[in-house]
């Protein structure tokens, strides 16, 4: 070690003596990491364990940034748990389903007590020394219960807390920012820890997305923290749509309140760069193919900057690591939207009601980095989501195009591609299904009513599992007669766990318009009792609206229409108890003629019906609740996002022999 870092190290020793930073700081330190470097590691993870800050330090062998003094930001919460959050995160979870997105759901339910604010490494130990000592102090007279009062306006939904237990909970977060101003508040030396370690001053090295904060913290001389003192409440939810509000109300009254709630002070850190970027999350590993690239690995989040995009290729956008710190181009479509919280850092908690030592907790919470969920998954409870949604009793129409088909792929002549001299089926392409379903007529009847190929297989599962995780409750399923369709709605039952409960209800009346069919004859579709024998548990005592015997070849663009209107009155009808969602799986058209005539509007004009439809992908949706209480249905987000990926051509090797 340095004799400047030495000498450093033995200063900030003396000043934390007799507590656990030296002991993190000693391993580090002894593997030759600089001593504001190792600092820094242990305040973005926690100030955990020496193993987590070793694993950082490594993951970010090549940040730019590694030496810039920028420090983390902290903020103190109030957050509940127990019975209380899991019904919190039931109406996260419902809310978002039923009226997309808001600002609520970027941060877990919680009171904010003390924004953030700024504070060096080496004495957020500081911070912690400040909630144990405001929690013991106020620990007897925290109330037992915090009463919560719902309030609504036009763009926000919450819980305001008044009266008495406020006011406690307002000198708590009081007494937590005078200690920690003073606990960790600066001398003169606020920057020597950086400017006596040689290499390392404050002038050296400093990237550009920390050089616009060096001045701002510079001129901060002292960790100041500043206590709430507005209104304390809990946000439900924050700069909604204004015809959503009824809902959301509806929602939160849902939420009993009767339950015991144990509160926790929680303490938690972000990094101060990146609070005005987007956050993504990597969902697949990808291996750079140039040196500008980032490597993904799942789970990785990267902070993207939307101002700063021009040097971006379609598909593609430049962010910045969190787990390297490195900074490049990354394809867009490997990730998905994260929450601002999932990023934050949960370094200690204060549990009230617990006469406990902050110190001798081993609460696992404390340990863990704050998700989205608030909860473990195993706490999802199935029968508690299903009653909130039958709180507000609707029915939901969910209309999804099949998955991607064979002949779509291979064309016309697909079949003759995949049949022997003999008519038997062969693959000769993975694209190609790995079999087919027997039918009476042999394989000639699948030429004009083709199956999913293998890629529109996986599409369906995914679209399945997507469904699952978004909580939502199928509770009939109706398909096209087309086996394209029939297999989609199979496989998402499948991913649901539904595919034994639910049987599949085959409804002609929402088949494709005949029109759009080749031939000078509807296609010869399966049977129900080919379907039952190819293994799809199909309904064979349902009447369906329009029977298949009634399918005319090449109606017209109003016998389309006027099918799909009594067809879906019909469906809906047929289920007036359920207030779970109706899967109707279909063709892209019917995005579009089945849900219309719910939303009371006229047919479109058939050259832009057309026009629309053509653009329609491969597990499309389209979903409409009802309104009750204005006697309307409207169409809203559907649960789960669209699905988006490249063509992928043949590929002959013969291409490559040498000489050719």
């Amino acid at each position: 070690m340095a004799a400047g870092e030495t000498q450093l190290y033995a200063k900030v020793s003396n000043k934390l003596k007799g507590r656990s930073t030296p002991l993190l700081l000693e391993p580090l330190l002894a593997m030759g990491f600089p001593v504001h470097t190792a600092l820094k590691a242990l305040a973005a993870t926690g100030r955990k364990t020496a193993e987590e800050a070793l694993v950082w330090l490594h993951d970010h062998g090549n940040d730019p940034s590694l030496d810039d003094p920028i420090p983390q930001e902290y903020a103190l919460f109030l957050c509940p748990t127990g019975p209380l959050l899991e019904k919190l995160q039931e109406f996260w979870r419902e809310s978002k389903r039923q009226c997309a997105k808001n600002r609520a759901h970027e941060v877990f339910p919680h009171v904010t007590l003390c924004d953030f604010f700024t504070c060096e490494d080496q004495r957020v130990e500081c911070l912690y020394e400040a909630l144990k000592r405001a929690g013991d102090r106020l620990l007897g007279s925290f109330p037992t219960a915090v009463p919560l009062a719902l309030h609504s306006s036009i763009s926000y939904l919450g819980f305001f807390v008044n009266g008495s237990p406020a006011d406690i909970i307002r000198e708590f977060a009081m007494t937590f920012a005078t200690e920690a101003s003073l606990l960790a508040g600066t001398s003169s030396s606020h920057f020597w820890i950086f400017s006596q370690v040689p290499g390392h001053g404050l002038n050296l090295r400093l990237n550009n997305t920390s050089a616009s904060f060096v001045s701002h913290y510079i001129l901060q001389k002292y960790c100041s923290v500043k206590p709430c003192t507005k209104q304390l409440h809990l946000t439900l939810a924050h700069k909604f749509y204004p015809h959503h509000q009824r809902t959301l109300e509806q929602l939160a009254r849902a939420i009993p309140l009767g339950h015991s709630c144990q509160w926790t002070a929680a303490l938690y850190s972000r990094d101060m760069r990146f609070v005005h970027y987007q956050t993504l999350r990597a969902l697949f590993q990808y291996k750079p193919q140039n040196v500008d690239e980032l490597t993904l690995s799942p789970g990785d989040y990267i902070f993207v900057d939307p101002t700063q995009q021009d040097e971006a290729s379609e598909g593609w956008v430049i962010g910045i690591s969190q787990r390297t710190g490195c900074r490049g181009f990354l394809p867009e479509n490997y990730t998905d939207r994260a929450s601002e919280s999932d990023t934050w850092v949960k370094h200690r908690m204060y549990t009230f009601s617990l006469a406990t030592d902050l110190n001798s907790r081993k609460d696992s919470e404390a340990s863990s980095r704050c998700s989205g969920e608030f909860l473990p998954q195993t706490a999802r409870s199935l029968s508690s989501l299903q009653a909130l949604q039958a709180t507000v009793a609707r029915k939901s129409v969910l209309v999804v195009r099949h998955g991607e088909r064979v002949d779509q792929i291979f064309g016309k002549s697909w079949l003759q591609q995949c049949s022997t001299p003999d008519g038997k089926y062969y693959r000769p392409d993975l694209n190609f299904p790995c079999s087919l379903p027997r039918r009476s007529h042999g394989i000639k009847d699948f030429e004009n009513d083709p199956p999913l190929s293998s890629c529109g297989i996986f599409q369906s599962r995914i679209a399945g599992d997507a469904l699952l995780d978004s909580g939502i409750r199928i509770s009939s399923v109706f398909a096209s007669p087309a086996l394209r369709c029939v297999q989609t709605a199979k496989l998402i039952l499948e991913e649901l766990k539904l595919e034994k409960k639910i049987k599949i209800r085959v409804e002609p009346g929402i088949f494709e318009w005949t029109k759009w069919e080749a031939g000078k004859t509807t296609p010869t579709l399966m049977s129900l009792e080919e379907l039952k024998e190819a293994n799809f548990n199909i309904d064979t005592d349902y009447r369906p609206a329009f029977p298949l015997s009634a399918l005319m070849p090449a109606e017209s663009y109003q016998e389309y229409v006027d099918r799909c209107t009594a067809s879906v009155v019909q469906i809906v009808n047929t289920c007036p108890q359920d207030t779970g969602v109706i899967l109707i799986v279909s063709h892209g058209s019917a995005l579009d003629s089945c849900t219309r005539p719910l939303l009371g509007l006229p047919p479109r004009e058939c050259g832009d019906f057309a026009q629309l439809v053509r653009k329609i992908p491969s597990l499309g949706m389209c979903f409409c609740e009802e309104n009750k209480e204005e006697g309307k249905w409207e169409l809203v987000n559907p649960p789960v996002k669209t699905l988006t990926h490249g063509a992928n051509a043949a590929f002959n090797w013969r291409n490559w022999m040498s000489g050719n």
